[in-house]
């Protein structure tokens, strides 16, 4: 029994370092509590925390942006909600790629900003 016991509190760990924080940060404007904020350009910018964003090895460069970008509106969702998790609303944007044999790989880099 006690090893059901175990699982159960584990699981229910998990739940409340994830799935809570996610929600609070949903609901309740996380970014806003953690970071200062500006208006620029009629968005509510994030103005000194950048979030960051990387693809892997891609065929096409369109396809490493692409990746690198959903990866950083992949943790921008996770950290701050979908509101503040579209690359094309965030602010001092910035692209990086490069080609090697192995194919295309790009990074960004961005300050949330939301509607």
């Amino acid at each position: 029994m006690l090893p059901r016991t175990m699982l159960a509190l584990a699981v229910a760990a998990v739940t409340i370092t994830t799935v809570v924080p996610v929600a609070i940060a949903q609901e309740t404007g996380l970014a806003t509590a953690l970071h200062a904020v500006r208006r620029e350009g009629g968005k509510l910018c994030l103005t000194d925390h950048w979030h960051y964003g990387s693809s892997g090895r891609h065929s096409t460069k369109a396809a490493a942006q692409r990746d690198a970008i959903q990866s950083w509106q992949d943790f921008t969702n996770l950290e701050y909600g979908r509101s503040w998790a579209f690359f094309s609303r965030a602010a001092s944007k910035k692209v990086g790629c490069s080609q090697t044999a192995a194919g295309w790989s790009c990074d960004v880099e961005a300050r949330a900003c939301k509607r």
